[in-house]
């Protein structure tokens, strides 16, 4: 395109308050606070494709505060706007929320792929390709997500994805050194499978990625549930030390005792607190093993420590998420995950490894797999993903 201004188009699933569409897309139309001002995009999204409209649907209302932006049936259209040829700069895809089926495994069927393919149709139909963003992993399907970013590496284009964690605040403000030894990592989060165990492993890959050596993949995880989850906590199968120190970092500890803010939970009140507890432990080809915890009821808040070779002292921090509240549909966490979109609209680059999404996406499907299969382990030969970080660290500080 030939215009001054990047062109987008926006391909989602649903439109409606606290969307993940709603947080994205009305950043790009409205702007949003960063660095002390309101900031409005250097670029417009001109075309919008809405895969459904439920109850409280915010699209045609959308479409009347902003003309210049068309609402389109198909992606084809909305891609090439009416024409026959890709007549955008960039693609936002975004699809998470919305009405779709579970399998038998619990993972919920979003339609990341189905919208890659006809995207990618259009490239290639067209002659041409534009940078592309997906929200959260690329599929719920591993063979899927491999096939999306193989295509994206043979067809050059930009291809960026994951969630706000890597990329938001952090308290303390803190980054893991390149060329770090890291002996042992731990995240603790909430959330369910199949969901919020993705940002809790975005919250650990981002930092471990910048070990020495750089990522090499995993070759095997084992998730834990409910009772096998306070044997393995009992054996020692992952650090105790670091499960404190990350528990330290939260805001949001459940009180262990009534009428007392800040006494540190036993085991006997954290079974007491967590109903449903889950793990997915895992090692790396390189050694470097990893435990992602998910204790609904005890956080609420994505919290990360790691033993470090050489010290004795934890390196722990909070990737900071503040959350609507009900008054408010601010999220203000994807301000900086949008801000990243733009830096790639701009520039035509990633601004960070799509590689660390790809493996993300893998180790989600692989808990789910280990779940599945009665929480035995299970071996990831097809997660040996290699990738080098960033020199230059990508979270916000501002």
């Amino acid at each position: 395109m030939s215009k001054s201004r990047p062109q987008l188009a926006a391909v989602i699933t649903e439109h409606r308050k606290y969307s993940h569409a709603q947080h994205i897309v009305d950043r790009f139309l409205y702007g949003y606070g960063w660095h002390g001002a309101h900031h409005h995009p250097e670029m417009d999204l001109v075309a919008l494709y809405v895969d459904q409209h439920p109850k409280g649907d915010l699209s045609a209302e959308r479409g009347r505060d902003f003309p210049s932006m068309k609402i389109y049936p198909t992606i084809a259209e909305a891609l090439t706007r009416g024409g026959s040829k890709l007549a955008v700069d960039g693609v936002v895809v975004v699809g998470e929320h919305g009405h779709y089926p579970k399998n038998e495994k619990g993972q919920t069927e979003y339609p990341r792929w189905r919208f890659f393919e006809e995207v990618v149709k259009v490239y290639k139909d067209s002659g041409r390709s534009v940078p592309m963003f997906n929200d959260k992993h690329l599929s719920w399907n591993w063979d899927w997500a491999k096939a999306m970013y193989d295509t994206s590496r043979q067809m050059g284009f930009a291809y960026q994805a994951g969630s706000s964690l890597p990329v938001t605040w952090r308290i303390p403000s803190v980054e893991m050194p390149l060329g770090s030894r890291i002996r042992e990592a731990l995240s603790i989060a909430y959330g369910g499978v199949d969901s919020y165990d993705f940002h809790a492993l975005e919250t650990i890959q981002c930092m471990v990625e910048r070990r020495q050596g750089a990522e090499t993949g995993v070759k095997w995880l084992q998730a834990y549930r409910g009772d096998k989850f306070w044997d393995a906590l009992k054996e020692g199968v992952w650090s105790r030390r670091l499960m404190n120190a990350a528990l330290c970092r939260s805001h949001t500890l459940t009180p262990a005792r009534p009428g007392f803010n800040d006494i540190f939970p036993t085991d006997d009140d954290m079974r007491r607190i967590v109903k449903n507890p889950v793990a997915y432990h895992y090692e790396h080809l390189d050694g470097l093993k990893c435990t992602m915890l998910l204790m609904n009821g005890l956080v609420r808040d994505f919290n990360f420590a790691a033993e470090m070779e050489g010290s004795n002292k934890i390196f722990s921090t909070q990737m900071y998420l503040p959350m609507p509240d009900g008054r408010t549909t601010l999220a203000s966490f994807f301000s900086p995950l949008v801000n990243n979109m733009e830096k790639m609209f701009l520039t035509g680059k990633a601004v960070y490894p799509i590689e660390r999404t790809l493996l993300t996406t893998g180790l989600t499907a692989a808990g789910v797999e280990s779940l599945y299969r009665n929480q035995t382990r299970f071996e990831t030969p097809h997660l040996a993903v290699k990738y080098q970080p960033t020199t230059e660290s990508t979270f916000e500080r501002a």
